[in-house]
């Protein structure tokens, strides 16, 4: 599991760092919002850690742009800050939890390891559906507008992640890392490959595109 961490203080983002790998997660630590921002955005974590009093961009703002981005991934907001009316404003705009610092290290893992098992259990629901499409992971079966479409085992994989996903970009290293068991060189096909294969499965039964292509940057499956 890995964890996103956004804390501008060198000495409490190292000791957040410590405590979660001590626990087995893997860690991305960034200094800025900008870039923790970006990296929430366009990469897939289990958790995110936000500090709110960031140099760059302010944390609430981060959070904001993070979940208008339908990003949901769990958010953690560690500050400083702890009056009940910013506390109240961080979960407003889409934080899961909120925890200040000072903090205590088995505090700050119980709490992460409660927003990701939350999640878990919120994702592993047993329908996926984005408008006339609906997928059943425990079938593993998959129709449009009640007509039954036939998926490879590939096929459907990679569709359940672009419905657990919806109206976020994709790339093609996230797809590599997370639909399938085995890493491919992303210069190939691969990908596309199994994207025309579904488009095409998918044509004679809806007049909408789906997933789309998003230049220069991946896929995104659209849900409005």
């Amino acid at each position: 599991m890995k964890v996103l961490i956004i804390e501008d203080d060198e000495v409490i983002g190292k000791l957040v760092e410590q405590v979660l790998k001590r626990r087995g997660f893997e860690t991305d630590h960034v200094n800025n919002g900008v870039e923790g921002e970006k990296k929430a955005i366009e990469n897939s974590y289990d958790c995110i850690v936000l500090d709110l009093g960031l140099p760059d961009k302010d944390g609430l703002e981060i959070c904001r742009n993070i979940r208008a981005e339908k990003v949901q991934t769990p958010l953690l907001i560690l500050s400083a800050f702890d009056g009940v009316e910013i506390k109240v404003s961080g979960l407003d705009l889409g934080a899961d939890d909120y925890l200040t610092k000072p903090f205590d290290n088995q505090e700050l893992i119980a709490r992460v390891e409660a927003l990701i098992r939350r999640n878990n259990i919120s994702q592993n629901k047993e329908v996926l559906k984005c408008g006339e499409l609906e997928l059943n992971l425990i079938e593993r079966s998959f129709k449009i507008g009640g007509e039954a479409i036939d998926l490879t085992n590939n096929e459907f994989d990679l569709l359940t992640y672009f419905l657990r996903n919806q109206n976020r970009t994709i790339s093609i290293d996230e797809l590599s890392e997370n639909v399938w068991d085995f890493g491919f060189d992303t210069k190939t096909n691969y990908v596309n490959v199994y994207l025309s294969y579904i488009r095409k499965k998918m044509k004679p039964f809806t007049n909408k595109q789906y997933i789309v292509t998003v230049r220069k940057k991946g896929f995104k499956m659209v849900n409005e």
